[in-house]
C-alpha cells in the first residue's frame, strides 16, 4: 500500500488527465459505497457502478478541462483572481456538473431509439424534471412536453 502512494504523485505528474479521471472515479465510488453503508441497507453495486461510470465519462473529464480553462483565462493566485475563478466556477461550471449528476442519477433520460431521447418512467421524474430543466436551459429535444 505504501508503494502505491509513492507511485501516485509521479503518475499524476506524468499523466495528469487519466490520473484525475481515475481519482474522480475512485472518490465517487467510495462516497456512494459509504453512503449506502451508512443507510444500513444492502449494497447496490449496480448504483455504485453507474456513479463510477458517470465520474469516468463526465465529471473527471469536465472538471479537468474546465479548471484548466479557468486557470488559463484567469491566471494567478491573487485574492481577486481566486474570487473571480470561484464565481465563474459556481455560475457556469456548477450548473453543468449538477445537471449531469441529476440526469444520470434519476434515470430521467434513456436511449429509447437510435436517434431519439425520451423520458423514462421513474418515481422521481416529476420532481427532478424541473430541477434538470432549469440549469440546462430550454432544451425541448431532451425534455419534450408530450410523450
Amino acid at each position: 500500500m505504501a508503494g502505491w502512494w509513492r507511485v501516485f504523485p509521479r503518475a499524476a505528474q506524468r499523466y495528469p488527465w487519466p490520473t484525475n479521471v481515475l481519482l474522480y472515479a475512485g472518490l465517487f465510488s467510495a462516497g456512494d459505497a459509504l453512503q449506502q453503508r451508512l443507510r444500513g441497507g444492502p449494497a447496490d453495486w449496480r448504483q455504485t457502478r453507474r456513479v463510477a461510470t458517470l465520474a469516468v465519462t463526465f465529471h473527471g473529464n469536465f472538471n479537468y478541462v474546465w479548471l484548466r480553462l479557468l486557470e488559463r483565462a484567469l491566471p494567478g493566485r491573487a485574492p481577486r483572481t481566486v474570487l473571480a475563478k470561484v464565481l465563474c466556477d459556481q455560475t457556469v461550471g456548477g450548473p453543468i456538473v449538477l445537471s449531469a449528476f441529476y440526469v444520470e442519477w434519476s434515470d430521467v433520460l434513456a436511449l429509447c431509439a437510435a436517434d431519439q431521447l425520451q423520458p423514462c418512467p421513474c418515481a422521481l421524474e416529476n420532481s427532478v424534471h424541473r430541477t434538470v430543466r432549469f440549469p440546462l436551459g430550454h432544451l425541448p429535444v431532451l425534455f419534450p412536453a408530450e410523450r
